[in-house]
């Protein structure tokens, strides 16, 4: 390999001078107040970069230290990043490749530096080709080691072996060691560049659309949010942790004087309190476990509650008192203890990891914390998204898209009279109402109606549930555990059939999706996201049956999710440029 060490702007400039692709790295170090805690040098709030590397050809590669504390680093630092910025990151006429590009993107970002496109990350190109006929790689299988591994063969040594437990700033940079580790990492991004490009143009050509286009400029955005974070109310959650305690504490004293102190663990699902439900109350067991134990999540506690309705009234309250057990107890953990644990000592921020490829629709994830999933404001007493707090001057915009899956289930649908509704600006649900019930919209939009809340709430879960193939016992278990109401299979088959015919465009959709998936066991998104679904040729009628929900699920839901990941790309367009 051709990987040399270079410590002169002039050097670097004649290196990438004239090329039309970079691949880069950085290696990166804790500022010296972090060095004692753990995963510092990945954050860009406590550490550093202290080197990077550039690769401009295959098996040819530089090293440049930045900030070794041997050795000789870089001369004059400041006109190297403002060098890089303008001829390589910020150029539209150089292709910049990195493999998990939001990493580099968040340290260029804290330096005032946008990637800008033409971009691509090698770790979402992965991501989108095949590991095997009918499986995609996940985030698990596309490690840069592993792929140079089983895609060129290459032994790259790892981290812990090349540093002995230092950290890379503290290795001697014209070391061989330390410039073949860092040197290998773009080498073998920009040969992954072309190796997945060579696979996307000889077996899918959108997906390699969807790396280039609204994957990578994607992982920028990522990397400009992670760094950014969340603002948050420390104090604030302080006092509500307190809070949940004491009512936390003030339920399970109930609950004891009840159960005469049956240990119920804390989420009410210890075998001690099930042994409590069915053999020492014998309570009948309405639901099983996938093992065909008895359940005791929260359908079956709901179950178990409306049969005790009428037929042991004095153990209403214990349900009750239970569900709230749970509720404040899954507030707590995780909304309470779970986001004070990560909020950033050098911020006061949390700094969440975004997975843009999180899920097989293609929409995102979130983890440490997963600040996707707040609690809806009526199901939550504590209040959790008032933890978020602008910073004293600024505000906090809530931005959404406007019903987006409804929107686009329309545009697949081509239903005359749900792209009406959109185009008019009219309220959807109160169209479906008024389809399922046979009554005139104005009637169905009256605010002012006896059945008018009940009637959109069913509207509402229709419009959400029969796009995605909802069955009648689906629809009935729905509106019983997530809105209350208690309807009957029989008024559920009833309201679908009346949707579809009101919607004929909705179910001529269904079966054309579901008959061509059935031939091509797989389905795509608007711009050519592909899912397979082998469970379409299953013979099990719920592998087969969950594999025609994703036929339906996964063009609207992933259309939806690749709308939001190209406005990402245009909101760093517009930023940058403005």
């Amino acid at each position: 390999m051709d990987y040399i060490c270079v410590t002169s702007l002039n050097d670097l400039q004649k290196y990438l001078n004239g090329a039309a692709i970079v691949a880069f790295d950085f290696e990166t170090s804790p500022d010296d107040e972090y060095r004692n805690e753990e995963k510092s040098a990945l954050d860009p709030h406590k550490a550093h970069i202290a080197g990077m590397s550039f690769s401009v050809s295959e098996g040819s590669a530089i090293y440049v230290p930045i900030a070794h504390k041997t050795g000789k680093n870089i001369e004059k630092h400041d006109e190297l990043m403002k060098y890089l910025q303008s001829a390589i990151f910020e150029n539209h006429n150089i292709i910049k490749v990195a493999h998990n590009l939001a990493f580099e993107a968040m340290f260029l970002y804290s330096k005032g530096i946008i990637v800008r496109e033409p971009c691509y990350d090698t770790i979402a190109a992965a991501q989108l080709t095949l590991k095997s006929k009918w499986e995609f790689r996940s985030l698990a299988d596309s490690g840069l080691k592993l792929l140079a591994a089983s895609l060129f063969g290459a032994d790259m040594p790892d981290f812990q072996t090349v540093t002995g437990g230092r950290y890379f700033d503290e290795l001697y940079p014209q070391d061989y060691e330390t410039i073949r580790y860092a040197c290998a990492d773009s080498d073998y991004t920009l040969r992954l560049y072309h190796r997945f490009n060579d696979w996307f143009d000889r077996f899918l050509p959108k997906h390699r659309y969807i790396a280039e286009k609204v994957e990578s400029p994607t992982s920028v955005y990522v990397g400009i949010m992670k760094y950014n974070g969340i603002p948050v109310d420390r104090d604030a959650m302080l006092k509500k942790q307190a809070e949940a305690e004491e009512k936390i504490s003030s339920l399970k004293a109930e609950i004891d004087e009840i159960t005469n102190g049956v240990n119920i663990g804390a989420n009410a699902g210890t075998s001690a309190f099930k042994q409590y439900l069915y053999q020492d109350l014998r309570l009948p067991v309405l639901k099983t476990t996938e093992k065909y134990q008895e359940a005791a999540d929260d359908q079956a506690l709901l179950m178990l509650r409306s049969w005790c309705q009428k037929n042991k009234p004095e153990l209403v309250r214990l349900f009750d008192l239970v569900q709230e057990y749970r509720k404040w107890g899954k507030l707590k953990s995780t909304y309470i203890d779970g986001y004070l644990e990560h909020i950033n000592n050098a911020t006061g921020r949390i700094h969440p990891d975004l997975m843009p490829l999180g899920t097989e629709t293609g929409r995102f994830a979130a983890r440490n914390p997963n600040l996707q999933n707040c609690p809806r404001k009526d199901n939550d007493p504590i209040g959790v998204r008032s933890f978020i707090t602008a910073p004293e001057g600024k505000a906090i915009l809530s931005l959404d898209f406007s019903q987006i899956e409804l929107r686009v289930g329309a545009v697949y649908c081509r239903d005359e009279k749900m792209l009406e509704t959109y185009r008019t600006g009219g309220d959807i649900h109160a169209q479906t109402t008024s389809i399922i019930y046979k009554i005139p919209f104005k009637e169905a939009a009256d605010k002012n109606n006896p059945h008018y809340k009940e009637h959109r709430t069913i509207a509402k879960n229709c419009n959400f549930g029969v796009f995605y193939g909802l069955i009648a016992n689906g629809l009935k278990r729905t509106l019983q555990f997530k809105a209350g109401l208690k309807t009957t299979k029989e008024e559920c088959e009833n309201i679908i059939n009346n949707l579809k015919d009101g919607y004929p465009g909705l179910a001529k959709w269904q079966r054309d999706t579901i008959k061509t998936a059935a031939n091509t066991c797989y389905t795509e998104t608007w711009l050519g996201r592909r899912r397979y679904l082998i469970g379409m040729l299953s013979e099990d009628w719920g592998k087969k049956s969950f594999a025609e929900r994703c036929a339906l699920n996964t063009p609207i839901q992933g259309t939806a999710a690749d709308i939001l990941k190209l406005a990402c790309g245009r909101i760093i367009t517009y930023t940058a440029d403005t």
